[in-house]
């Protein structure tokens, strides 16, 4: 069950006109702070997303379904998350949620530590296209206010300067 707050966060992702996975965004980061905090741990950074994910599913977030290339299971499980999401709440079982939790209990803590989470972000990076990744950055930049685009463009230009001073750097020296 995600904590109160988690719910507070992505609904006003949603009321401020944020895209589903930003609002799922909250649900994932709060994962990772249970597995931070010793709650229970995760056999990989992907498991630790995924329960983020389903958990967002389940409190209503409208996600599109896993890609084509995902396992049958993967995609059996997201609807079903889904359509939890889309229905009355039951209270779950007791020994299954019991079970999750030894498993999970098991399972190390070190998937979610800045170094695991950076080397996820640069793999599912890399599989997207340098068209697609910024295009996303483009779509970003509209939900932001006036003062945090201004900030992200000066960032922007001082990182085009190094750039340019380090492959002039570079030239030279060659």
């Amino acid at each position: 069950m995600p904590e109160k707050a988690t719910i507070r966060r992505a609904r006003r992702d949603k009321r401020e006109g944020k895209a589903p996975t930003t609002q799922a965004g909250e649900f994932v980061r709060e994962e990772i702070h249970h597995v931070r905090e010793g709650k229970h741990g995760a056999r990989s950074t992907k498991q630790a997303i995924a329960i983020g994910l389903s958990k967002a599913r389940r409190a209503g977030v409208k996600l599109s379904p896993p890609p084509s290339t995902a396992k049958a299971k993967t995609k059996q499980s997201a609807k079903y998350a889904s359509r939890a999401g889309a229905h009355r709440r039951r209270r779950p079982s007791g020994r299954r949620s019991a079970a999750t939790s030894r498993a999970l209990k098991r399972e190390r803590r070190s998937t979610v530590s800045n170094k695991a989470l950076a080397r996820q972000a640069r793999s599912a990076s890399r599989r997207r296209s340098r068209a697609s990744r910024s295009a996303a950055a483009r779509r970003a930049s509209h939900t932001k206010g006036a003062t945090v685009r201004r900030a992200a463009a000066r960032k922007a230009a001082r990182t085009r300067q190094r750039r340019r001073v380090g492959a002039r750097r570079r030239r030279a020296a060659a």
